[in-house]
Order: C-alpha cells, then sequence, then structure tokens
C-alpha cells in the first residue's frame, strides 16, 4: 500500500509507555495513519502533550481516551478544558449524566463525546463480580448505547460483536460507533474477550476501529497498518445496503 493513501476509518492505539515512544511509533508508520489514540496508560508519560502535538504540528486526528467518570460538575469541568485543544474524540463512562454533563462541557468545540458501553475485556462472569445486573453482554451493551445516544452522545464504544445490534437502534441514526477488540486473523486475543477482524467490524457497522498492539508490536508497523487497511478497503468489509 502506498504511504500517501489514508482512511481515518484506522485509529491506531499508541498504548506505549511515554510520549517519546509514542511520536517514534508515528515515524515508523509514517503517514497512512492519520488517527491515534492516546489513553490512560500514556497519561503520566506527556500522553497529552503528545496528543497536542500530534493534532497542531502533525495534522493528525486524536483521540483521547480518557474514560471519565465522576459527578457532573467535575465531569463539565474536566471536558471544558480538554475541548480547547480541538481534539477530535473523547471517552467518558456511558452513564447518562456523565454524557450530559460531557456534552455540556464540549459546547462549542468539535469534540466529539464518545460513551462506553462494556470494556471490550469483559464478560458476564466480570460483569457479576462488578454486581452488574442479570442479562447478556450483548443486551446490556444495546441498552447502555441507546440510553447514551438519548443523553446526547455522539457516539459509543462497542466490540465489534454487538455494532449490528447498536446500528440497528432508531437512536443510532448518525451516531458513530468505534470498535476496539478488533483483531486481524491470526492475531494474538491478548486481554481482549470480544472481538472481530478488521473486515467483520466494519461490515457489521463500525466508522472506526482501534487496533494497537497487532501494528505497535509488528516488525513493521508500518507494512502491519497497511495490511489492516487494505481488509478494510474489501469488499468483505462493505456494510450491507452501502
Amino acid at each position: 500500500m502506498q504511504d500517501t493513501m489514508t482512511d481515518d476509518r484506522l485509529i491506531v492505539a499508541l498504548d506505549v509507555p511515554n510520549a517519546v515512544a509514542g511520536m517514534e511509533m508515528v515515524q515508523r508508520i509514517g503517514p497512512a495513519v492519520s488517527f491515534y489514540k492516546i489513553g490512560l496508560g500514556m497519561l503520566t508519560g506527556g500522553g497529552m502533550a503528545l496528543a497536542i502535538e500530534l493534532k497542531e504540528q502533525h495534522q493528525k486526528r486524536i483521540f483521547l481516551d480518557m474514560k471519565l467518570f465522576d459527578i457532573g460538575a467535575t465531569i463539565e469541568n474536566a471536558v471544558r478544558g480538554i475541548a480547547q485543544f480541538d481534539l477530535d474524540f473523547l471517552t467518558v463512562h456511558g452513564d447518562p449524566h456523565v454524557v450530559r454533563a460531557a456534552r455540556n462541557g464540549a459546547e462549542g468545540s468539535n469534540l466529539k463525546i464518545l460513551a462506553v458501553t462494556i470494556l471490550t475485556s469483559l464478560e458476564r462472569d466480570d460483569l457479576d463480580a462488578c454486581l452488574m445486573r442479570d442479562g447478556s453482554v450483548s443486551q446490556l451493551v444495546t441498552d447502555r448505547a441507546a440510553g447514551a445516544f438519548q443523553a446526547g452522545a455522539h457516539g459509543v464504544i462497542a466490540s465489534p460483536q454487538e455494532a449490528r445490534a447498536i446500528r440497528a437502534l432508531p437512536e443510532a441514526d448518525g451516531r458513530l460507533i468505534v470498535t476496539p477488540g478488533v483483531r486481524p486473523a491470526n492475531s494474538a486475543s491478548d486481554d481482549q474477550k470480544r472481538i472481530a477482524t478488521p473486515a467483520q467490524a466494519m461490515r457489521d457497522g463500525a466508522d472506526h476501529i482501534v487496533v494497537g498492539r497487532p501494528v505497535w508490536r509488528a516488525d513493521d508497523p508500518r507494512a502491519a497498518a497497511g495490511d489492516i487497511l487494505a481488509e478494510m478497503a474489501s469488499p468483505q468489509a462493505r456494510q450491507p445496503n452501502r
């Protein structure tokens, strides 16, 4: 694949220890990838500084994956502070009071608020341990997504396995579905439990997929990203009726 080809439906997760390693990885991947995720794991290693540098100096789109959760006033103030940096996506937990406060904090900016439904590393046994109500994981994810949309979320974070059900919700019209837990065929699942291939995730309704370790752990991250982009552009990734 030529480096001049970009597709911002692919978000590469820079789940590396610090901003120096993150910038080195961006340089190794090259211009084919235009969208990066920076999460909590890098927050104390210069993550915000890297996010701002990539946005302002390298014209990359930035997904800040903070999964914020607190009382409404604190969420609103935190999001208002983040919104001043003109980043693209921010995650908060999908509880309606959190989503509403985040939308208030993002008002007047281009920051998109994405609600976390249920982490892709969790299964029903994990939810039982957290005292979550009965029901299948897929139903709980769909219900939380609907509630987050009603509260004003621009989109949701959900595993590829729930993307189709969420896309079918009336509330999902015009909203974003971003799917972590995406693994190319023959890749290790690591700590993700509800996974799918890039083509399957796109076919089932995802707007963006998030891929981390299969790219930054690869001997050639640029080639690994290129393979994923090629799969996303394949006929197998087309959504029905699109």
